[in-house]
């Protein structure tokens, strides 16, 4: 089969177009990314036409993002690439075969695993100093919502008004894809989480006092809301990191030994400078974790956020080895 004449870029639009009606907007995002990443490092190489890869210009490539971030994107990098290029082989911008010879970098299982996590101590005192001096605030019920729930970010942007019953109470979680809030995964991530009625007073006095009268593109009014409609993922991610970096719930002392004149992550969008600040999944991490903890069952867990067993035990369940021994006492027999 001879093959075609195609630039990059060309070749990464229609991959993405190819692959939009399958993915959610976010995975769609990360692919983006990805491919541009790649596709401008070829440019830096002056190769112009995919007829002009091989192999030895990917592993080239795979060396330079190794050197540039960690063994862990890399391998998310080279993983989305080697799905382009087999993409490319069927509209035959590249030979056949040359999806097979991108090698993925190993990682090791720690490499696999983030630390990162906001603990139940520190979500504590960001909540009582957001309680006390931004009371049902958009960034008080963003923080809150995330760490009572343990959902995910989409989960939190998919509420409407029409998703919290008050009586029950509880949060109803739906897949709404036509409509701009896709769930991750889809289908199986709807469910209903029930909330404490302390949580729920917050909530109300939120849509009572502070929730704009907003509505989205789609005619839907978002729970989360702002002036032009629902709230975006990045301001959702400036709540957090903002609120979450020590010296902002704390009285103003910073344990960096920073000074506030001039550090560089006291701006809006620069707080995810901060060392002590942490993003929205690390409010999920330490929801897991603290739940059990605190006795909640694995499985309940699991399907409160939405997440298999394996999953959970691996990626999300943070305590400590004493912590785990003592959430195993009360099982212990003497035989």
């Amino acid at each position: 089969m001879s093959l075609k004449p195609t630039p990059p870029h060309e070749a990464k639009n229609r991959f993405l177009k190819d692959k939009k009606p399958g993915v959610t907007r976010k995975t769609l995002k990360n692919y983006r990314t990805s491919l541009r990443q790649f596709c401008d490092w070829l440019d830096g190489q002056q190769l112009t036409d995919l007829n002009d890869l091989d192999s030895e210009v990917i592993q080239r490539y795979k060396e330079y993002r190794l050197s540039k971030v960690k063994v862990i994107t890399a391998r998310q990098d080279m993983m989305t690439i080697k799905q382009f290029i087999e993409f490319c082989e069927h509209i035959a911008a590249v030979p056949r075969g040359m999806g097979a010879m991108v090698r993925i970098p190993s990682v090791s299982e720690s490499d696999e695993i983030c630390d990162d996590l906001l603990t139940r101590d520190e979500a504590t005192r960001i909540l009582d100093f957001l309680a006390k001096y931004e009371y049902a605030s958009n960034r008080h019920i963003t923080l809150l919502i995330l760490w009572k729930t343990g959902m995910r970010m989409s989960g939190l942007r998919a509420l409407d008004l029409g998703d919290f019953d008050e009586g029950r109470p509880a949060l109803e979680i739906r897949h709404r894809p036509t409509t701009g809030t896709p769930l991750k995964n889809k289908e199986k991530s709807v469910r209903d989480i029930l909330i404490t009625p302390e949580t729920a007073e917050t909530v109300a006095d939120y849509i009572k006092q502070t929730r704009p009268d907003a509505e989205d593109e789609h005619g839907r009014k978002p729970l989360l809301a702002s002036q032009s409609g629902r709230v975006v993922e990045t301001t959702i991610q400036r709540y957090v990191y903002t609120s979450s970096r020590p010296c902002y719930y704390n009285g103003g002392n910073c344990p960096f030994d920073r000074d506030p004149e001039t550090c560089e992550a006291m701006s809006w969008n620069a707080s995810c400078k901060c060392p002590g600040s942490v993003s929205p999944h690390a409010l999920r991490r330490g929801y897991v974790t603290a739940a059990r903890n605190a006795g909640q069952p694995k499985d309940v867990t699991g399907e409160r956020v939405n997440m298999s067993g394996k999953v959970l035990d691996k990626h999300y369940d943070k305590g400590s080895s004493a912590e785990k021994a003592e959430r195993r006492r009360d099982h212990i027999r003497d035989i």
